[in-house]
């Protein structure tokens, strides 16, 4: 069977997000006012084939936690759905 998984990968909310920082603060210079806050990960979409929808998240979490979010600085969440 063909599944799709949509991840979200972002940074643990207790670190620094310098990047998030910088679009927050260069906001006004284009009109944005009022912005509380900017955090910027990674949305990652994947297809793949498995034989059931546990091992379609098996493969998906053995993605995320060897490979695709580095885990001491990232969390990440995914939904899948077969296709």
């Amino acid at each position: 069977m063909t599944y799709k998984a949509i991840i979200t990968i972002m940074p643990h909310k207790e670190l620094l997000d310098p990047q998030g920082k910088t679009v927050k603060k260069n906001l006004p210079n284009i009109g944005v006012e009022e912005v509380a806050d900017v955090r910027i990960g990674k949305h990652i979409e994947m297809v793949l084939e498995a034989q059931s929808d546990t091992d379609a998240k098996d493969k998906v979490e053995l993605a995320c936690s060897k490979l695709l979010a580095n885990v001491i600085m990232e969390s990440y969440s995914y939904q899948i759905a077969q296709q």
